[in-house]
């Protein structure tokens, strides 16, 4: 997978929506202590900049260097490239050892983790007690009664190139493993249900919309999912290529500690 997330890098920077800061805030109460953060995933770097102002440090790691020469400067986050040959140990010893973290974010991206070995780490480096680990995803807006039945169509076009990991997204997270103790944030099989809210013009939809990684492969394999007309289509749904609409991402969050 971090292959094809390079070459999304480019299109992730202003392509996706913003999490709410309150979320962070609500995190931030769960955790006794808000020494160390680690933000898993972290891209360029959204979430681990949201964390960083509840928490005094926060590693953001990701296996892809392309994604990470976009992620956004920050005083108290400290970018780590970890490769997938890097050893666990090496990975724990880098965040700041075991039983150290107050923190663990992944956002929009645990579906792609190879599970049993990152629940290990995140066992190995959360405060014992006191710290906590949220996952978060989005996977479905709602723009208009005209605009969504034509999403619904192009999203059909896409279900071919979608990575099998893509199904726990699809699923809202309700089929997601997530052997961790409930804080209250949802819990194993009933993720809490959250909304996005999102001002977003024709240009930086179209722009999401490639950023997606079924569309980077199918665009390797020679098919244009969103070809001339698609876009035109688009475009007459969404009401003209120069209105900014108000719209809101279906997104869904997993909080937990470890059990003992």
């Amino acid at each position: 997978m971090a292959g094809l997330v390079d070459e999304q890098a480019n299109l992730y920077l202003d392509a996706r929506p913003t999490y709410p800061s309150e979320w962070y805030s609500m995190l931030a109460t769960r955790t006794l202590h808000h020494t160390l953060a680690w933000d898993a995933g972290t891209g360029n770097g959204q979430a681990a900049i949201g964390v960083a102002e509840h928490y005094e440090k926060v590693i953001g790691s990701d296996v892809s260097e392309a994604q990470l020469q976009h992620a956004i400067p920050h005083p108290r986050v400290k970018y780590l490239y970890t490769p997938l040959s890097i050893s666990d140990d090496e990975i724990v010893a880098s965040i700041g050892g075991e039983n150290s973290v107050d923190l663990v974010t992944v956002a929009q991206a645990v579906h792609w983790f190879d599970l049993p070995k990152f629940y290990s780490l995140v066992t190995r480096v959360l405060r014992k007690p006191g710290g906590v680990l949220a996952i978060w995803c989005y996977n479905d807006m709602a723009i208009s009664p005209t605009f969504d039945p034509v999403m619904k169509r192009f999203y059909d076009t896409t279900l071919p190139y979608w990575n099998s990991n893509i199904q726990y997204a699809f699923d809202g997270y309700r089929t997601l493993p997530f052997p961790f103790e409930s804080v209250g944030l949802g819990c194993e099989g009933q993720p809490l249900a959250l909304d996005i809210p999102k001002k977003l013009s024709f240009e930086g939809f179209l722009r999401m919309l490639r950023s997606w990684s079924a569309v980077v492969t199918a665009k390797n394999k020679g098919v244009d999912l969103l070809s001339e007309k698609v876009v035109k289509g688009f475009e007459s749904a969404w009401g003209g290529s120069n209105l900014v609409r108000s719209i809101a991402y279906k997104a869904f969050m997993l909080a937990g500690k470890v059990k003992f």
